[in-house]
């Protein structure tokens, strides 16, 4: 009798997710890596999370970017939301720009990401109850989508660390 050792590279993929599970479940990690930061007294757990946090929020926005918002754009011919939702990713990479790999310094700083946080829970509450609702009533292959955004994340991950 043979055992077989599975090792990181055998692992069978977890099943898939759909696109907007997987958004959604984005959402919910960035919401906590902010409450996180607002409760930290220490400089260098707010350097790590600001770390987290803008790798995840540029990751996030670029797989919507490339492949998520397209799709919805053309099955829904949406002319408000995505753009809308793309002119709101400009806003929130220059508000990144302006924290991402600095010292967190002070008031202005935690400024800068009480911001950010703020206009990042703008923006979810506007995807969640505007965008998705209608992109999971189009006839959009919700996991076909996802399977494409999970490898794209995969890659984009692997290259941010």
């Amino acid at each position: 009798m043979t055992t077989t050792k599975t090792t990181a590279t055998q692992k069978a993929k977890p099943a898939p997710k759909d696109a907007i599970a997987m958004l959604k479940a984005d959402h919910v990690a960035v919401s906590k890596m902010f409450a996180e930061y607002e409760k930290s007294r220490s400089v260098a757990k707010k350097r790590d999370l600001v770390a987290e946090i803008c790798t995840a929020l540029s990751v996030h926005a670029q797989i919507e970017e490339e492949i998520f918002y397209p799709a919805v754009k053309a099955k829904l011919k949406d002319k408000l939301l995505v753009p809308e939702a793309t002119v709101e990713h400009a806003s929130l990479k220059d508000l990144i720009a302006q924290i991402e790999g600095v010292e967190p310094d002070g008031e202005m700083f935690d400024a800068k990401v009480k911001v950010l946080s703020e206009y990042v829970k703008h923006h979810v509450k506007e995807e969640q109850n505007e965008m998705f609702p209608k992109a999971k009533a189009s006839t959009l292959d919700m996991v076909e989508l996802g399977t494409r955004m999970s490898e794209r994340k995969a890659d984009l991950m692997a290259q941010a660390a």
